[in-house]
């Protein structure tokens, strides 16, 4: 349920209402925005009196929410998130390029491709420490040491990271990094989620391979109602028939995420295609139809890779990709960074 505030209400007779709503057993969650302000309400509302709402003299209106998940839905939060990580901002209509290798191999592989997406305009460095893989016996991370890779090439370039957890166990670790991934095969880990949405760690919450937008929405709100409000949805394709490519992207899913959730929305083309031909222009699609960062991935050595090299770009070929971003943002109006 959502009440919408009258404009110039009074802070004392909203907090005395939020008092009482609470005393009843429901959540609150005040939204001051600039157009209006809003109280959204969590729990088993169905006893609530209408009319003795509509009495309070802050009160404007009241709408019911039928969808499961409250707190990313944009109903409840109608102004978009923007979410701080590090030195940058995801969200509020800049776009954010996450760029760099599937896995941390090395310091000098980690340390050259880090330089190489700064130098081409990337905001932000994505490496995997720890690695889910579908073989046991296929590389799985360089784990502690290559989240200190990480840092390094933090240190050095000043690019905020973004790197996965696959356990809740290894949280400790992550306690300096800027962004904590959630992969596809994780985000129905629902314990992990609640012990994220204790934290206050920016959260990129990858969708499901053969999940639904709701289901990803629902994930979400494990995480947001723990205390978390920091979450940015990802896009990385589903399964589907189609075997011309690894998956297909839902580019749809964007402009549809839009309308039903506040949160930011990245899009993932390398992970989606799994073919280097196919990222520049899912890239730019992806840009078009709204989405508020990318996250490709580039390797200084791609037949050298020790995970996912067929899907990984060259630096030489990113920049160029970067060039036509550029580009773009310019026509569209955007901020890149």
């Amino acid at each position: 349920m959502i009440i919408i505030l009258k404009q110039g209400s009074n802070k004392s007779e909203i907090a005395k209402l939020e008092e009482n709503l609470r005393a009843n057993g429901l959540k609150t969650n005040l939204i001051e925005g600039v157009e209006k302000s809003i109280i959204g309400l969590i729990g088993d509302t169905s006893k609530i009196d209408l009319d003795s709402l509509y009495a309070q003299d802050c009160i404007d209106s009241v709408q019911r929410i039928q969808e499961t998940y409250k707190n990313p839905n944009r109903k409840m939060h109608p102004e978009d998130t923007v979410i701080e990580a590090g030195n940058v901002k995801i969200g509020g209509g800049s776009l954010q390029i996450i760029a760099g290798p599937c896995s941390v191999e090395s310091e000098e592989q980690i340390m050259s491709t880090a330089r190489a997406v700064k130098e081409a305009g990337a905001t932000m460095l994505r490496g995997g420490a720890f690695k889910p893989r579908t073989s046991p016996y296929a590389f799985q991370g360089l784990r502690g040491e290559g989240l200190k890779l990480l840092l390094k090439a933090r240190a050095e370039t000043g690019l905020p990271i973004v790197t996965e957890i696959m356990s809740a166990d290894d949280l400790p670790l992550f306690e300096d990094i800027d962004v904590i991934q959630v992969g596809a095969r994780n985000m129905q880990n629902f314990e992990l989620l609640k012990e994220l949405g204790k934290t206050n760690k920016p959260i990129l919450l990858k969708r499901g391979l053969a999940n639904t937008i709701e289901e990803l929405l629902m994930s979400a709100e494990y995480i947001m109602s723990g205390g978390n409000k920091n979450v940015i949805l990802c896009e990385r394709g589903i399964r589907t028939f189609e075997t011309m490519t690894r998956n297909t992207l839902d580019i749809s899913a964007v402009p549809l995420l839009k309308q039903k959730s506040h949160l930011p929305i990245c899009v993932d083309p390398s992970h989606a295609a799994g073919v280097i031909s196919l990222i520049e222009p899912l890239s730019l699609s992806s840009i078009i139809a709204g989405a508020d960062a990318l996250e490709i991935e580039v390797h200084c050595d791609p037949k050298k890779a020790l995970s996912d090299g067929g899907q990984q770009l060259k630096p030489e070929v990113f920049a160029e990709i970067m060039k036509k971003i550029k580009s773009l943002c310019g026509y569209l109006g955007r901020d890149l960074g």
